[in-house]
């Protein structure tokens, strides 16, 4: 294509405009290239804003990825900041901007247009919403300006606890700010399937963030210095500043006013290569959406990699035409440090699977993240989703403290490459000690879902999914040291011998510490003619999914979780505990870390955290105003 005067005007810098433009630079020296930015700064990286609010990110340059002289001396851009683009003349084909400093009102001609104006923090229509204290985070002033307020002790209350949200907690927290965190939903990260997300709420405790789940906001005031936050349970929480973490909206107005096709939630409708309704004029970011890979239909996941790629389709598309490579659409790869732990997606969740009417299994398993004899192994467990048909993958989650984010990518690649659960169970992956085990819980996964489909497991991911009869595999030692609720002890070494203890006419249950031995039991007992079910997600993870209760005071909550806490306590001789079942008078939950460890002793503490919430709702720690998922141990 004849590029000689072709004029490129990009609506929007920092991921998709910027790359767009670079992109298209690469293809021609003469093209004219403009980019229309209404904020200061062009090209930075976003998603390094809490880590520079929390210190991790020193220096604040450091986020300037290009600044307008940059890009002008290496690519012979022509940036110009502060300026609005406020309509489109799509019949000639002109862009009217506003410089914001002057007032004064221009014309740009094109001969394409690529808007990449992005998405705004959500800011619903609530009472006092526009209290100067009420801030969102989208950009370099809005970090100088949330950075400015902090000072030890600050109370700063989050609402929306997803991904953003969960970062700005732990960046706050190392400023040690005293940080609440809101959620509408009944759990943190609702992009994730509960099981998964249950782990990082002992984490955020153990930090000394407070949780509010299963409550949303409803209205602000102000009571004198507080800034009072009313939430719909009707509890409330002062704070000195409000941190809204709650989605985002794409920047559609300049498209719709254009008359461009929108999508069902306003983002602006595209092609394989980013061309909208008007074939001169692309959209790339988060303001518009893609094609979701799995399942078909529209998708739009604001994230920064897609962004940048879609910049650089647009761009190929631009001078190759037919020739570029079309955008293959975005399957919401994401994770999440909080602390040490981490935590990511892949694909699809169970709960969108469910929404969208899709046939499918799981099954959640654990593995180590090297081989568990060399040093420094952790736990990772994982979740795998595939269709019940096809046995594609459909989606993974994970979660651990080391070695998430290797597990995710070859999910992800595996989920685009169209992979199925016996692919996957034969994936050659890296090993050696320090890196992997010579079975990686991929293969682990893999090889669940194949004993699933085959009749040789039937699996269950919780305790609350259990009948009467449990049998714990573990040694009695470790049993004894963490026991479970009602099951019997009976360790897989000696099951053979003690097949006569187990009730042979009702469905017997197998747990063990991580999965795989229950999963040996569940074959013996079936073998011998039990309806034998496993707990694959073990021990380690029923601490974290425990049964939930509705609690208004102490002898009314769960009496599980009461002979759970009295249990752990009494059980051993080095245990001090001062309580007393009447809540008036109970006070505190008080266990020797020596004997117990860190593990027990955030049980014991955060449970008594979730009773005195119960009748309380402004209590330390967390409020509990509904039936929520289980997350408060460790």
């Amino acid at each position: 294509m004849n590029s000689t005067s072709k004029t490129i005007v990009i609506v929007g810098g920092v991921a998709g405009g910027a790359s767009s433009a670079a992109r298209a630079r690469r293809h021609s020296e003469s093209a004219r290239i403009v980019i229309i930015e209404k904020g200061k700064d062009v090209s930075f990286a976003n998603c390094g804003l809490p880590y520079h609010i929390g210190g991790e990110i020193a220096d604040r340059a450091d986020l300037l990825i290009q600044t307008p002289q940059s890009l002008a001396k290496l690519l012979r851009l022509e940036v110009r900041t502060e300026t609005e683009a406020t309509r489109i003349d799509r019949d000639q084909q002109q862009l009217e901007v506003k410089d914001l400093r002057t007032g004064e009102c221009t014309l740009i001609a094109y001969d394409q247009l690529i808007l990449a104006p992005g998405a705004a923090p959500l800011r619903p229509p609530l009472p006092g919403i526009n209290d100067p204290r009420i801030l969102t985070l989208r950009t370099l002033g809005d970090m100088d300006r949330i950075k400015s307020q902090l000072r030890p002790g600050i109370r700063v209350l989050i609402i929306g606890a997803g991904f953003i949200g969960l970062e700005m907690a732990e960046q706050l927290i190392h400023q040690q700010a005293a940080v609440t965190l809101v959620e509408m939903q009944k759990q943190v990260l609702p992009q994730v399937d509960a099981e998964i997300a249950s782990h990082v709420c002992p984490v955020l405790l153990a930090h000394h963030v407070k949780l509010v789940l299963g409550d949303g906001i409803a209205s602000f005031s102000s009571e004198g210095e507080n800034l009072r936050c009313h939430l719909a349970s009707g509890a409330t929480h002062d704070a000195d500043l409000v941190i809204l973490s709650i989605g985002v909206r794409p920047e559609n107005q300049l498209a719709k006013d254009a008359g461009l096709a929108l999508g069902a939630r306003g983002h602006i409708h595209v092609n394989t290569y980013h061309q909208t309704s008007d074939p001169t004029i692309y959209a790339v970011g988060d303001a518009c959406e893609s094609i979701d890979p799995i399942l078909g239909g529209p998708a739009a996941i604001p994230l920064g990699g897609h962004a940048n790629r879609q910049g650089r389709t647009a761009a190929d598309h631009i001078f190759l035409g037919e020739k570029a490579l079309p955008y293959p659409g975005s399957i919401g790869t994401a994770i999440v440090r909080v602390f040490a732990m981490s935590l990511g997606i892949t694909g699809h969740s169970e709960s969108r699977l469910k929404q969208h009417g899709i046939p499918y299994r799981s099954v959640v398993v654990n593995g180590s993240s090297h081989a568990s004899y060399y040093p420094g192994a952790e736990t990772i467990t994982m979740k795998l989703l595939w269709h019940a048909e096809s046995e594609r993958i459909l989606g993974a989650q994970a979660v651990g403290n080391d070695g998430v984010d290797k597990r995710l990518d070859v999910m992800a690649t595996a989920i685009k490459g169209k992979l199925t659960i016996d692919d996957i169970a034969h994936l050659e992956l890296s090993y050696a000690p320090p890196f992997g085990n010579a079975k990686d819980i991929i293969n682990i996964a893999g090889f669940a879902a194949g004993n699933i489909r085959d009749g040789m497991l039937k699996p269950i991911n919780t305790l609350a999914e259990a009948g009467s009869q449990i049998i714990d595999v573990r040694p009695t030692a470790v049993s004894a040291k963490q026991p479970i609720p009602h099951a019997k002890n009976i360790p897989l070494a000696e099951l053979r011998d003690r097949l006569g203890e187990i009730d042979a006419t009702r469905p017997v249950f197998t747990i063990c510490q991580m999965g795989k031995t229950s999963y040996f039991a569940a074959r013996i007992l079936a073998l011998n003619g039990f309806d034998a079910h496993s707990i694959l997600a073990g021990a380690h993870h029923q601490q974290s999914i425990l049964p939930w209760w509705k609690p208004t005071n102490w002898k009314n909550s769960s009496p599980l979780l009461r002979r759970l806490i009295w249990s752990m306590c009494a059980r051993r001789k080095n245990s001090m505990m001062s309580a007393s079942r009447d809540l008036s008078t109970c006070r505190s939950i008080n266990l020797t870390w020596r004997r117990y460890g860190k593990s027990l002793a955030t049980i014991a503490n955060h449970a008594w955290s979730y009773a005195k919430a119960a009748a309380a709702p402004t209590a330390p720690w967390i409020s509990c105003k509904r039936s929520v998922p289980p997350t408060f141990m460790s």
